[in-house]
């Protein structure tokens, strides 16, 4: 038998033992299942390790910064909350930033991400997502929705092209199997949900 049978010999078993072909699931079937996206989200959001807070619009200040009470270089790019130091134009400058503030977009229940366009962040402000220590995104309620499909049916990515979803900080186990939170990112995120 030459290998080109023996290949074709293979292939038609492989084709012959394939399982019947499943129909994907609806999933707007699944759409707000419990009621309450908001609820799902505080708790998807703890899940992966963010302080989540509440509030009014204009309590934002007093809950960003009741929540990191050490933060002396604070960046803010909203406008309630004061910073302490200027934008820096060069991004290695983040590196030694207690504490970024900005402000989502749309926030998801499923998992408890929080969508951030690069407009809002700009230039070398998408550096301190990463290299703050602490990150808090203020993010209105209104902003939450069911899943990731009915995040990505509410994003217009021909206006906005990219982006991140950020949930938590960032988390590894690989060394040893020891959970390192902070390793690459930042050691703290808050999610400042306003009315």
């Amino acid at each position: 038998m030459s290998p080109l049978s023996a290949r074709e010999t293979i292939l038609s078993a492989v084709r012959a033992a394939r399982p019947a072909p499943t129909p994907l699931p609806d999933v707007r079937a699944f759409g707000d299942r419990d009621g309450d996206v908001t609820a799902r989200f505080v708790e998807a959001a703890r899940g992966t390790g963010a302080h989540v807070v509440e509030g009014e619009r204009g309590e934002v200040n007093r809950l960003v910064r009741e929540g990191y009470l050490d933060a002396r270089r604070i960046v803010s790019l909203v406008a309630d909350v004061p910073g302490t130091v200027g934008l820096p134009d060069d991004p290695h400058d983040f590196a030694d930033t207690d504490l970024f503030v900005c402000e989502g977009v749309l926030g998801v229940a499923e998992n408890g991400a929080v969508w951030l366009p690069a407009s809002r962040l700009g230039g070398a402000r998408r550096a301190a997502l990463f290299l703050a220590t602490g990150v808090a995104i203020v993010l209105d309620r209104r902003a939450v929705v069911a899943d990731l499909h009915a995040a990505y049916a509410a994003l217009d990515v021909a206006a906005e092209p990219f982006g991140a979803f950020v949930a938590g900080p960032s988390k590894t186990a690989d060394i040893e199997q020891s959970l390192v939170v902070g390793a690459h990112g930042p050691k703290r995120l808050a999610v400042v949900l306003v009315r």
